[in-house]
């Protein structure tokens, strides 16, 4: 919870202290207490923001590390009405990936400057409740990724659970991502984290929605069991966002913490999501500006940087 700034001298009222003080031992205990409390007050400085980026927010550039540039969003979102959105928003630049992968590749080639792609494995009839058993999986992910050597990682993709019947899959492609350094992206809950780093220990993983509806003290403990683990923060914004618009602490901890594994997403899987598209990156400098400023750039941007090698500036806003 953020720390109330301390009041201002106009804001007491002269009558608050005595104008002669009495004896010492003439004060009760009690009054002993609140005299020595009031002046701890009038003494503390006055934080504006509390320490925090505050208003200064609206100037970070912002990465999504959460797109989706799915076939319904190609007729009334085109690629120059996302680069639009994006733009309106401060969205410098973002992770996309596509159902089905050539989405994708629209984007990136109307933006090349502004969109790092990933490889979906949704296509066709394969999508998120069967894609792991959809005959020739593999050889699809391989020929894309030979076709479009731009990936940086393979998902967005579900694991609704632990299914042994899906390794031999997972443990090909988990092979794969090691072999050209990629991002494995995934929507899960804890256990298919532990399952995909018991069966390589070395993937890179973004987990979606920080695990979508884990609460922030799984989050934690996954994050400080696994160091090449990150995650985005898509759809958790509102769960962020305490009541009274403040940070739910157990985030504030879980975030404060490992400030350099989080990544801020839109998650636009519908049409729904391009129409509030403005609103959602609002929410999230919302969030954003109630930490340090180290904490607000390293989520909005840095942190990106770093794991796609990517240089994020506010003068990519309005360029492809």
């Amino acid at each position: 919870m953020a720390r109330l700034p301390a009041p201002p001298l106009t804001a007491l009222p002269r009558t608050a202290l005595p104008r002669t003080a009495l004896p010492r031992t003439a004060l009760p205990r009690t009054a002993l207490a609140a005299l020595a409390l009031l002046a701890a007050v009038l003494a503390a400085p006055a934080f504006a923001d509390d320490g925090h980026i505050g208003e200064a927010v609206h100037d970070l550039p912002l990465f999504d590390a959460h797109v989706h540039y799915k076939e319904p969003a190609w007729g009334p979102y085109p690629p120059a009405t996302v680069l639009e959105l994006m733009d309106r928003s401060g969205v410098a630049m973002a992770l996309v990936s596509s159902t089905p992968d050539d989405g994708t590749i629209m984007l990136l080639e109307y933006a090349p400057a502004r969109i790092v792609p990933e490889l979906r494995p949704y296509h066709g009839s394969a999508g998120s409740s069967n894609w792991t058993q959809a005959e020739g999986m593999f050889d699809y992910l391989l020929g894309r990724l030979e076709k479009h050597s731009g990936h940086t990682g393979i998902g967005e993709f579900h694991l609704h659970r632990v299914d042994p019947a899906d390794e031999p899959l997972l443990r090909r492609i988990a092979a794969l991502a090691l072999e050209r350094d990629l991002y494995i992206h995934v929507h899960s809950g804890r256990a298919p984290v532990d399952m995909l780093f018991g069966l390589e220990p070395k993937l890179k993983i973004i987990w979606a929605h920080a695990g979508m509806s884990e609460p922030p003290e799984i989050v934690e403990d996954a994050l400080a069991t696994y160091t090449n683990l990150w995650a985005d923060t898509s759809f958790r914004e509102h769960g962020i966002l305490a009541a009274d618009g403040g940070i739910d602490p157990a985030w504030r901890r879980v975030i404060e913490r490992f400030p350099d594994r989080f990544m801020i997403g839109s998650d636009t899987w519908v049409n729904g999501q391009w129409a509030v598209y403005e609103a959602i990156m609002a929410t999230n400098r919302r969030w954003l500006a109630q930490f340090p400023r180290p904490v607000a750039e390293a989520i909005a941007y840095r942190n990106a940087e770093r794991l796609f090698g990517r240089t994020v500036e506010r003068r990519l806003i309005g360029t492809r």
